[in-house]
């Protein structure tokens, strides 16, 4: 099967971020150290602009905190020039009235701020620092100016029983869309997996405050409910499948399929100071190496429900954390060899009281900036 063109352009433009959720998925190796100096703006135009012609439809300059830089607005246009329709996934402290307006006159499409709960003290608890007020201010700026908003919460157990909260706060603020994204076990959910990890009971009721919502709002705001691999029947195919429909670039160039591919030992991400964005797509080792479904064991490669075309095999780096081997069955399917750990981790789940303290994702200085 052909190599599809991406449709996605995740541009992680630093990884400095002001604050410390104990779910982020950005590398527990924050250190620029090991990989270079962080891409320039001239350099991440010539991304932006090679997506373009690879067909990329669209761009989220992400983080980190992508604010952290001054160049947003400089890569903001040039998207724009490039007719991607952009997405700016901030976390609302640094989206000041000056930075929201040039943004806009700019030519940003949309914005997203992520609040971490509906409660203040609750989600300042997991944000690691007082954060809230401000994230509203954000909110309502982006709807002020005109912006489509999106809200967005990672879900877990010390908030999921304030989704209907949740519900309501994203409404006041004239958000479009919020996405309730239960958390993925990757990168620092990793550490904290056993404070986070919900009940099947706070699910279940979670799930129903959405579907009342739905039905009590219509259209007026799209509501994205998704479920924590580790209680689904079969995996989801990570990123649409591994380098299938998202292209991701870190702030030092590297080219990944997905946020936490760099974890996977063996693997050599190509680079664009070093290559073209279409070469890499189409020719890079590392984004070959899981494609289509050439490379699956069993029980996959034999799937009586037919899934490889489906799930794509579900998440390699989880295979990766669970079962030390990225080639191995995603755990999260019952098939797998390996899903006595998820039925493990979902029974820690059901513990009245899991002992474990937050680890927080470490504060980068806010350097590096252009």
């Amino acid at each position: 099967m052909p190599t599809p063109n991406p449709l996605l352009l995740i541009a992680e433009l630093s990884y400095s971020c002001p604050l410390h959720c104990p779910y982020c998925s950005n590398p527990l190796d924050l250190g620029s150290e090991r990989r270079g100096e962080l891409l320039t703006t001239e350099e991440w135009v010539r991304v932006i602009d090679e997506s373009a012609e690879l067909g990329v439809l669209q761009l989220a300059l992400t983080g980190g905190e992508p604010l952290v830089r001054k160049d947003v607005e400089e890569l903001s246009r040039a998207s724009a020039a490039a007719g991607l329709y952009s997405t700016l996934v901030t976390a609302g402290t640094p989206f000041t009235r000056k930075r929201a307006e040039a943004l806009r006159a700019a030519g940003l499409d949309h914005v997203q701020v992520s609040i971490q709960d509906s409660d203040p003290v609750e989600s300042d608890r997991v944000a690691g620092t007082g954060a809230f007020a401000r994230k509203l201010e954000a909110a309502r700026l982006a709807r002020e100016l005109g912006f489509p908003l999106t809200i967005n919460v990672v879900l877990h157990r010390l908030n999921l029983d304030r989704v209907d909260e949740i519900i309501e706060l994203a409404r006041e603020l004239g958000a479009q869309r919020l996405e309730l994204a239960n958390t993925q076990y990757q990168g620092w959910a990793a550490l904290n997996r056993e404070t986070l990890m919900p009940t099947r009971a706070q699910l279940e009721a979670g799930e129903q405050a959405v579907a009342r919502a739905r039905e009590r709002l219509g259209r007026r705001m799209e509501i994205l409910w998704v479920l924590p691999d580790y209680f689904e029947e079969f995996p989801k195919p990570c990123m649409g499948g591994w380098a299938r429909e998202a292209i991701l670039v870190n702030p030092f160039g590297e080219v990944l399929p997905c946020q936490a591919a760099t974890t996977i030992p063996g693997l050599v991400f190509d680079n664009v100071r070093e290559r073209s964005l279409a070469d890499i797509w189409f020719e890079s080792e590392a984004l070959e190496r899981f494609r289509g479904t050439d490379w699956m064991p069993e029980p996959c490669r034999s799937c009586p429900f037919d899934r490889q075309e489906i799930d794509h095999g579900g998440c390699r780096c989880q295979a990766l954390a669970l079962t030390g081997d990225a080639s191995a069955t995603d755990p999260v399917c019952h098939l797998s060899p390996h899903h006595a750990l998820i039925v493990e981790a979902r029974q820690a789940g059901e513990l009245d009281d899991p002992a474990n303290e937050l680890v927080y994702r470490a504060l980068l200085p806010l350097a590096g900036r252009r």
